[in-house]
């Protein structure tokens, strides 16, 4: 079936509509660029800008550094199934997946999104990486996840995450933080509404659009603790699906933050002192957990999980012990700890799960920075195919 070859009104006024901002002394865009980027939402057609006979194929993949890399192609028809794609390859030594004297990886396409800036029958493909003898390369943390979902599919594992990134200006600072000083102390920032209280609304608002675009499972966004931290939340999702559909989320909002000249950090701990560090909470449901007498079998799987508490913070994500320490909403990432609607704990088990006595659990130690193929891999394996 073709993809949309316009875009929505309701899209309209969130992507691409804005020239550079302008900025004042506080980082964040003038009243005017405000005024401009407004008029401009108003004014721009709803053509997609490509040719109708153009097929751009915009390739995505995860890099040495946990970060996002991308390169397009085009194809002389639409794409509506994998099998429509062919294999491509970069140049891995400038990637730090290869040595320069045998530096061709290959690209092999996982799953495809509408693209909602080029958008048309254009995509954006999350692909794999592979050596040039076939093996997977060793930061293709894909493979490995989909042969654990394939091993326990009889469960039905289920994801939802939990996203928290912060957002920079181009001074280097919090986008919006006063220059030469520092924003009121954390209380009013989360959920919160208002000037002074949030900011780049409208930069937030075009990603979610541009996610619901793309066909990006994503449920929901909201304000976090510290001043220029959001979250957005990506699921439910099955299996592998949930590392593509929060890679995917990730690289639009890199995209739109581009647009605007900002930048966003998944560092775990952006900043030193008394405001929150940032994680990727991690929502966990199975067949077993979601059938009666589920309580249970989520206290089972959390015995699991504390025997390999070590291997499972190996790959929750780097400098996180600077984020776990037992304050601002974390436990110690030294000593693992349950409880009932605790934000304190390593696993914390929703109240309204434990009174139904079924569902699901989150686990809180991953931080903003993780891999999701590796901790949803991970998961599975300790808690379904380990004795």
């Amino acid at each position: 079936m073709p993809l949309p070859c316009s875009l929505p009104s309701f899209l309209a006024t969130g992507i691409r509509a804005f020239p550079f901002p302008l900025r004042c002394g506080c980082g964040r865009p003038s009243a005017r660029a405000r005024r401009r980027r407004r008029r401009a939402a108003r004014s721009r057609p709803a053509s997609s800008g490509c040719s109708p006979c153009s097929h751009h194929v915009h390739q995505v993949w995860i890099d040495a550094d946990s970060g996002l890399r991308s390169k397009t192609t085009t194809l002389d028809g639409p794409v509506k199934s994998l099998e429509d794609l062919k294999e491509w390859n970069f140049d891995g030594s400038s990637t730090g997946q290869a040595e320069g004297s045998n530096s061709d990886v290959f690209l092999r396409p996982g799953a495809f999104f509408p693209d909602p800036f080029r958008r048309g029958n254009n995509i954006i493909v999350i692909c794999e990486t592979y050596n040039n003898d076939g093996t997977p390369n060793k930061f293709n943390h894909r493979y490995s996840c989909m042969k654990t979902m394939e091993a326990a599919a009889k469960e039905d594992p289920w994801f939802g995450l939990e996203q928290e990134y912060t957002i920079f200006g181009a001074d280097g600072r919090p986008y919006g933080w006063p220059v030469g000083g520092f924003p009121g102390p954390q209380g009013p920032y989360y959920c919160g509404v208002g000037a002074g209280k949030v900011y780049a609304r409208d930069m937030i608002e075009a990603h979610y659009r541009a996610c619901l675009y793309a066909g990006v499972q994503i449920s929901g966004i909201n304000a976090e603790v510290m001043p220029s931290q959001w979250e957005f939340q990506v699921g439910p999702c099955k299996g592998k699906d949930m590392g593509d559909h929060l890679w995917m989320a990730r690289y639009l909002l890199i995209r739109v933050a581009e647009e605007w000249g900002v930048t966003v950090s998944f560092h775990p701990k952006p900043l030193a002192g008394d405001w929150n560090g940032a994680g990727c909470h991690t929502n966990y449901s199975t067949n077993g957990t979601r059938a009666e007498g589920g309580m249970k079998v989520i206290e089972e799987m959390i015995k699991k999980l504390e025997k390999r508490h070590l291997q499972h913070i190996e790959v929750y994500g780097s400098d996180n012990d600077l984020r776990l320490t037992g304050r601002h909403e974390t436990g110690h990432i030294g000593q693992f700890s349950s409880g009932v609607a605790s934000r304190g704990a390593s696993i914390r088990i929703p109240k309204s799960v434990a009174i139904e006595g079924k569902g699901y659990f989150e686990d809180r130690r991953p931080a903003s920075n993780i891999d999701p193929y590796q901790v949803c891999d991970i998961m599975v394996q300790t808690t379904l195919l380990s004795a």
